[in-house]
């Protein structure tokens, strides 16, 4: 698992990479306690069973939507972008892999035909002209 910080504000936790050859027999939870949008991996062995069990109702307030894309099959190309819009950095998921952002922005290109992608995002979702604002392209600075 790979965190990436903002260069403006180097303890502000913006996204997290995590790539399927670094998931563990264990439960490895990614996303810090903190943040909205939780994200979990682990290999499970035959027959591992999770409990029957349901969530109890809680009323959150969410700030802000963060979002994670897992890459299936395929292999997607992720920028991704510092709080000022600057790019921090550009990575190929492939399958399995998974991409978590908390705070700055990110871009995403499918560089193979008929590349299938999971996308998650803390909701409710009010569509995209509430939900987001695009990121004029710049140089980088770094």
């Amino acid at each position: 698992m790979r965190k990436i910080y903002s260069k403006k504000e180097p303890l502000m936790l913006l996204h997290i990479v995590n790539s399927k050859k670094d998931i563990t027999d264990e439960r490895q939870d990614l996303s810090p306690e903190i943040q909205f949008l939780q994200v979990s991996c682990a290999k499970l062995n035959t027959g591992q069973i999770f409990p029957a069990h349901k969530h109890v109702v809680y009323t959150r307030l969410t700030t802000i939507t963060q979002e994670s894309l897992i890459v299936i099959s395929g292999e997607v190309k992720a920028i991704l972008y510092d709080v000022d819009d600057t790019i921090l950095e550009e990575v190929v998921l492939k399958p399995g892999d998974c991409s978590i952002t908390y705070l700055g922005g990110h871009s995403y290109e499918s560089l193979k035909e008929g590349t299938i992608v999971y996308q998650f995002k803390t909701g409710p979702y009010f569509g995209k002209a509430k939900d987001r604002t695009l990121i004029k392209e710049k140089e980088n600075d770094g």
